[in-house]
């Protein structure tokens, strides 16, 4: 299999509510797999990226993750995949599974256009917590597989 780490993550951080997720998210990112970038920032250069297509504007429209073979992830499947990424799978399944995700796919481009205004709904602190709950089941499974008793 292809390595395709490490993954950049594009997103805005100027936004709380991306700010606190991206945030919560690296923190559990103990393997490094991610590297943030604020595609917010004044001096942020997209001319990078003309040859793909992509522009800031898009890239603060939707979540945009480019893997270390120059492919590009955007909106749910990118946070599906980053959340896999660090270890979160009840998050990556949130946003993957084949019963959630077709209803994350139609309501991500509302809350992307909204989320200044979802910033201030206590959302933030939700991911935080959950983040937060999904790293101590990762650390008990973890624990639980170096005293011999994982399931693999």
């Amino acid at each position: 299999m292809n390595e395709i780490y490490p993954l950049t993550v594009y997103f805005d951080a100027s936004c709380a509510l991306c700010h606190s997720e991206m945030q919560t998210i690296k923190i559990h990112d103990v393997e490094h797999r991610l590297m943030l970038a604020d595609c917010s920032a004044a001096g942020f250069d997209d001319s990078l990226f003309a040859a793909d297509g992509v522009t800031r504007e898009a890239m603060m429209a939707c979540l945009h993750v480019r893997n270390s073979r120059g492919e590009w992830i955007k909106g749910v499947a990118a946070f599906e995949l980053i959340y896999r990424s660090v270890g979160m799978p009840s998050l990556a399944n949130f946003w993957g599974s084949r019963l959630t995700r077709p209803v994350m796919e139609r309501a991500y481009p509302w809350i992307a256009r909204h989320r200044r205004w979802l910033s201030w709904t206590g959302l933030p602190l939700l991911f935080k917590v959950w983040g937060h709950c999904e790293a101590r089941r990762a650390f008990k499974r973890s624990r639980r597989c170096s005293e011999g008793q994982c399931s693999v």
